[in-house]
């Protein structure tokens, strides 16, 4: 009734079956495709920076981090999720800020929220935010509506613009 298949043995095939293509005339298929997917475009895993892991200088992507170690330097990211254990010494901004740990440094986004385990030194330049209870904060707190753009300090109503010339 069953039978098993001929196709995937090893060793010599039999006269009775076709002839396979020599190894010179078809090309092998590489194991992995690297070009561009093309369609719909496929959802990224964050990129993860763990609790053992310290890096001195900026980071930048489009994408997403999760950062569990320590980092001295500015970070740029889509979604930046900083950890419990982690502590980033720098200006971070991203479009989502979620902080569970430390950071030291000027916080810009549109949607800020700092948990509970929250410890920030620093000022914060937001569309939205929320502060849990228990979070730790010294510093300012500032809305724009577009906080991603520039980072140049707005001026006060009745403080002198610098004048160009």
């Amino acid at each position: 009734m069953f039978s098993k298949s001929r196709i995937n043995e090893p060793g010599p095939k039999t006269g009775t079956e076709p002839e396979q293509p020599k190894a010179a005339e078809s090309a092998p298929k590489p194991a992995f495709d690297y070009s561009a997917p093309s369609g719909p475009k496929t959802k990224v895993a964050p990129s993860v920076l763990s609790a053992d892991l310290t890096i001195h200088g900026n980071l930048k992507t489009s994408g997403d981090i999760q950062v569990e170690g320590v980092v001295e330097g500015d970070i740029r990211a889509h979604l930046l999720t900083v950890g419990e254990s982690a502590t980033i010494k720098g200006e971070i901004v991203a479009d989502d800020i979620v902080v569970n740990g430390r950071v030291v440094g000027r916080v810009r986004g549109l949607k800020v929220r700092l948990t509970s385990t929250a410890r920030v030194e620093g000022d914060i330049v937001h569309k939205t935010i929320a502060i849990e209870s228990g979070a730790h904060f010294e510093g300012s707190v500032q809305r724009q509506e577009d906080p991603l753009a520039g980072g140049a300090k707005p001026v006060l109503p009745g403080a002198a613009a610098p004048v160009q010339g």
